[in-house]
């Protein structure tokens, strides 16, 4: 079980809630400062930045020879592709050398700009010509061309829209004429972008048709490349009903081999495919080699060197390990327990790491020949801010009523400087993930520590239908949102509270977008337990979200979810928040970005307005020309602000320095 870590003997003793605490919401809000999509140029390694005190722009940064991180567009540029919402890979550099420059979808209007150093970035791409527009993702180059996968919006909320895989000159000839897009081909109406082996003769990407969601049925198809450059007939050659595939890669040094993500077996692990169309896993595992395909051209795995592959692995965390030929498995000796965004020369990888102590940041593992054990730069052991003040985080196991495991990270009250009076249990906030199809991780986090350290405990559970944990798990939410994450999450909380870790009449909880959902739909379902929530951005209509309330690529997601409609109509209903929104009693914040197209703002709006005459306190803060999770600053602080100002309004304690929300009846 978590422990709440060293606490100085002169501690003060002062209740739960009211520990005041050096981690502010300033400096959470600077956690929101995400690293995203690697790659090596040359010996340099570049990756994106999303940083909210520049408005949420997300820089590309190049690290220098010298060891220096530089900007590599400036602030007038934003590096960022909106494709399936979500985002993809939005950056190519188009040779080896720096020299060579490099391709990017920038943020601002979602064309394709190619950039050479010492000149300014010129679009490839056409005007878009749309109101809604047209976003490109996931880039390949082949000789004067960049490959990659286009989507075109036919409607402002993106919920009319078409894809395919295209190919855009260089010579910027197709910025002024859209005539000079080729359009390669096209298979399924979501896909990801084209991969080309190593020999340029074939080209092989994924594919998904509605209803299905990634994570629940893939195909990967391929096609001969003709020497003129058009594309033969693809065919199936993985992937199908009830098999996800999220990731495909060419070997490099065996002309033919493709390497797949799939889960066949009930956990994402890697299989090669031969040139006959052989298939075999190179190393079963219950274990997870991926995640769910979110973001369109996300990596998890990448060949390297003599047939070797550098892969994340693991349960309930991912580790850095070399996978080679004979299927033996190597991990990277490391504090670090979440590994991702992999890129690779061949020889080193570089990769974001993190763990229970270790904040993110950009590694590089050097895998030098002659050493026996490779070297990470930076070596580790640079603290977290304020190392002192962040919660010591346990992986726990609980059971539901059904006598089915629970995963959850336990977060204890910690700070040294205040302890709180013998006999006295603390608050504790439940937090649901988003997604759903998503899972958490256990690693340095100021947001969970800005309310840990001010005495309030924090528990993230790990839903059934969280991922990580093979299918099987993941499926359990499969037709019950809203009865399967409810039930788990309660079921932590009473498991807190059988353990003597929680004051049972101080629980709330907490979460954004599909956590936003579970923690609405527990408000209504366990009101005897929750006393308030804080709920950001939620999906609370499914009828509406399903028939044209959503975006394309999740317009069908509650399918699986809920049930096929209308047969499973009458379930929507029995679970829908905003269909039971009277029976809410408990305070609760909901937090909304006016321009959500993922769940957007009319869902809250007619939440509250069905609360009826009850009474109950509440606030709605909007946010202007914020989407589907928040990306300034200025809105993360107000949130952490008001969340907290709310629990102490209802926990009964005061939040030094924090403006007092105001409550509406």
């Amino acid at each position: 079980m978590a422990t709440s870590g060293l606490v100085a003997a002169t501690a003060r003793t002062v209740p739960y809630g009211a520990w005041t605490s050096p981690i502010t919401a300033a400096e959470a809000a600077a956690d929101g400062a995400r690293v995203e999509w690697l790659g090596f140029v040359g010996d340099q390694v570049w990756w994106t930045e999303l940083r909210p005190e520049e408005g949420g722009r997300s820089a590309l940064v190049g690290r220098l020879p010298d060891g220096t991180a530089a900007d590599l567009l400036g602030a007038g540029w934003s590096v960022r592709s909106r494709v399936i919402e979500y985002g993809g890979r939005p950056w190519l550099a188009l040779g080896a050398d720096p020299s060579a420059g490099f391709v990017f979808t920038n943020g601002g209007d979602q064309r394709v700009y190619r950039c050479a150093p010492g000149a300014d970035p010129a679009p490839i791409s056409p005007e878009p010509g749309l109101p809604a527009g047209i976003r490109y993702a996931d880039f390949a180059r082949v000789g004067e061309e960049v490959w990659c996968l286009r989507e075109t919006l036919l409607d402002p909320a993106g919920t009319e829209v078409r894809r395919a895989l295209v190919a855009l000159p260089l010579d910027g000839s197709a910025a002024g004429d859209p005539g000079a897009v080729r359009v390669l081909g096209t298979s399924h109406h979501l896909m990801t972008g084209p991969k080309v082996s190593p020999d340029g003769r074939q080209v092989a990407w994924i594919g998904w048709n509605h209803p299905d969601m990634p994570w629940d049925t893939t195909e990967v198809m391929c096609a001969p490349v003709r020497p003129d450059g058009l594309w033969g007939p693809p065919r199936r050659i993985a992937g199908g009903p009830g098999v996800s595939v999220g990731q495909v890669e060419w070997a490099p040094d065996r002309p033919g081999v493709l390497y797949v993500l799939s889960d066949p077996d009930g956990w994402w692990n890697i299989h090669e495919i031969g040139p006959e169309g052989e298939s075999r896993c190179l190393c079963p595992r219950a274990e997870e080699f991926g995640e769910p395909l979110w973001r369109i051209g996300a990596r998890w795995f990448l060949p390297a060197d003599d047939g070797r592959l550098f892969v994340v692995h693991g349960t309930g965390e991912r580790r850095l390990a070399v996978l080679h030929p004979d299927g033996s498995l190597r991990d990277v000796p490391s504090p670090y327990t979440e590994w991702a965004q992999l890129a690779t020369d061949g020889r080193q990888v570089a990769g974001t790491a993190a763990g229970p102590r270790q904040p993110p940041s950009i590694v590089l593992v050097d895998f030098d020949a002659s050493s026996d054990a490779p070297s990470l730069h930076p070596p580790v052991g640079a603290e977290p801010r304020h190392a002192d003040w962040l919660p010591y985080g346990s992986h726990e196991v609980f059971r539901n009523k059904d006598g089915e495991d629970v995963h959850a990270f336990v977060y204890l009250p910690h700070n040294p400087r205040f302890t709180a009076s013998e006999g006295e249990l603390p608050p504790f906030l439940v937090q649901a993930h988003g997604g759903p199809t998503t899972r958490s991780q256990l690693v340095v986090d100021h947001e969970i520590a800005y309310f840990t350290s001010r005495g309030i405990g924090v528990v993230d559970v790990q839903y059934g239908g969280s991922t990580g944990f093979g299918r099987l798990y993941r499926e359990r939410l499969r037709g019950n949102w809203g009865v399967v994450d409810v039930r788990d999450c309660a079921a932590v909380a009473r498991g807190l509270v059988a353990r003597g870790l929680a004051d049972p009449a101080r629980i709330g909880i907490r979460g954004g977008s599909a956590g936003g959902w579970t923690a609405a739909a527990s408000l209504v379902a366990e009101p005897a337990l929750y006393r308030v929530a804080g709920i950001y951005y939620p999906l609370l209509d499914p009828e509406d979200w399903r028939d044209r309330g959503t975006h394309d690529f999740e317009s069908r997601y509650l399918e699986s979810l809920l049930g096929p409609w209308p047969q499973a109509a009458g379930h929507y209903a029995r679970v829908s928040p905003l269909r039971r929104a009277s029976r809410v009693r408990a305070p609760f914040v909901i937090m909304q970005g006016l321009d959500d197209t993922v769940t957007p703002p009319v869902q809250a709006e007619r939440f509250i307005e069905r609360l009826g005459g009850g009474g109950v306190p509440h606030a709605y803060l909007t946010f202007e020309a914020e989407q589907h999770g928040f990306c300034t600053a200025e809105a993360i602080m107000t949130c952490l602000h008001a969340e907290l100002s709310l629990y102490g309004q209802v926990f009964g304690f005061e939040s030094p320095g924090v403006p007092r929300l105001e409550l509406s009846s």
